[in-house]
């Protein structure tokens, strides 16, 4: 299964149950067509970088996923038809975490193959 985050932006005068039930119902999207839901991070109103069908304001909200394909794209389908929704994106990102990881794997090989330098040279030169 791949990761992904889904950031959507819900339209400001919705109320909170309406904003409530409607992530809720997000999420029994992901687990039924056999995804997990990792996090679910309601972000809280934010000011928009430029004005969206009248509004200047959202409610942000990130679900991260663990899923196939065919999950997010029936998420993706159904935010796209949702009325409350002003915008949203989905990204994968254990590509980025399968990357992080080796880069620090490296690292930590570079770092096992020097010697310290401080005690190499105390030891070189007698006092």
């Amino acid at each position: 299964m791949r990761t992904y985050e889904i950031i959507f932006i819900l339209k400001p005068d919705l109320p909170e149950e309406e904003a409530s039930r409607f992530v809720s119902q997000m999420e029994g999207v992901v687990t039924t067509t056999g995804g997990t839901v990792r996090k679910v991070d309601r972000m809280g109103r934010r000011r928009l970088a430029y004005r969206i069908q009248r509004y200047m304001e959202g409610e942000y909200v990130l679900l991260a996923t663990e899923s196939e394909a065919p999950t997010v794209l029936e998420v993706e389908r159904r935010l796209k038809v949702a009325e409350p929704v002003l915008k949203y994106i989905t990204v994968r990102t254990d590509e980025d975490m399968k990357r992080l990881a080796k880069k620090q794997q490296i690292r930590a090989r570079r770092s096992a193959r020097k010697k310290p330098k401080a005690s190499a040279e105390s030891a070189a030169s007698p006092a």
